[in-house]
């Protein structure tokens, strides 16, 4: 089922009929139409059993949830074209796993776009499990949106925040930052700490011996070679840097509380080879007050 068909990539944003996917097709309308991109709006029909193997749903309940998916994807599309009249809109209803789908889908895509929680979601979870298991085995960069408080549209106002860590998904998500911050006219804040253990107990008596000045003038050194060249080709984009010795989750999150963006790689130099998510990037996931591009090394 298909409005417009395309060949060139295009943002994917999952809908499922719920305030957060609302809000994350609008936010990803806006995004295709600062990169002049078609907007893929997808909806899944589970077709898994309902309560176990043995029980299969019968053929009207399947036809049903099909006609109600048709009637998501319409009504969203309907409210995206009031906003963007112009914009290229294909509209795709397919069955399956919700996050399977989406994979598939991010291999060709240029970012994919969900909410921060669906239907299924449970009250006070800040992030549900499409959203998590996208953003660790998408093949492209994903978005989770979410704004600053439960079930309220992402902020438009604020900076671009990245983190870099000299990672290779770092440096993708680099290039995310700049091109966002370039897009939207807004300055970039370049965070970069570097530690990331809790200085207590024993750490926190081998700290005495460190000698954190010299520490801090080799990290920012390590802070400017990352930058270098970026400035150069973004000369619109005015950049804060941010070097701290503190945990990387604690001061991304701190920045994020008045940012209109987020962007970490999947992994930071700290990741464990074979792991698909960062302990970094998937506590934002689940914790972040703005909407938060996951960037992923090729």
């Amino acid at each position: 089922m298909t409005s417009s068909q395309t060949t060139r990539p295009a943002i994917v944003a999952g809908v499922d009929g719920s305030l957060s996917s609302s809000h994350a097709a609008t936010w990803a309308a806006d995004e295709a139409h600062r990169w002049n991109l078609p907007l893929h709006l997808v909806h899944i029909v589970p077709t898994a059993p309902l309560t176990s193997p043995d029980v299969v749903p019968p053929q009207e309940f399947v036809d049903a949830m099909r006609s109600e998916g048709r009637s998501q994807l319409h009504m969203v599309a309907t409210a995206v074209r009031d906003q963007f009249p112009e914009l290229e809109i294909e509209l795709d209803l397919r069955e399956g796993d919700a996050s399977g789908q989406l994979i598939d889908l991010s291999k060709t895509a240029k970012l994919v776009v969900v909410g921060s929680r669906g239907l299924g979601g449970v009250s006070g979870l800040l992030a549900g499990s499409t959203a998590v298991a996208l953003t660790a085995r998408g093949a492209c960069p994903v978005a989770v949106i979410r704004g600053r408080r439960e079930n309220a549209a992402p902020t438009t106002t604020g900076p671009v925040v990245v983190g870099v860590d000299g990672s290779p998904a770092s440096e993708a998500a680099l290039t995310i930052g700049f091109d966002e911050a370039s897009m939207r006219r807004v300055p970039l804040t370049a965070v970069h700490t570097w530690i990331d253990v809790p200085l207590a107990g024993v750490a926190g008596k081998a700290a005495e011996f460190v000698d954190w000045a010299a520490v801090e003038t080799q990290e920012r050194e390590v802070l400017a070679q990352r930058l270098a060249g970026w400035q150069e080709k973004y000369p619109d984009v005015l950049v804060r840097r941010v070097v701290t010795r503190d945990r990387p989750v604690r001061h991304l999150l701190e920045h994020a509380a008045n940012s209109q963006l987020l962007v970490v790689g999947s992994r930071g130099r700290g990741g464990f080879t074979g792991a698909l998510l960062g302990s970094t990037s998937q506590a934002l996931i689940y914790h972040a007050t703005c909407p938060l591009i996951v960037a992923r090394a090729r």
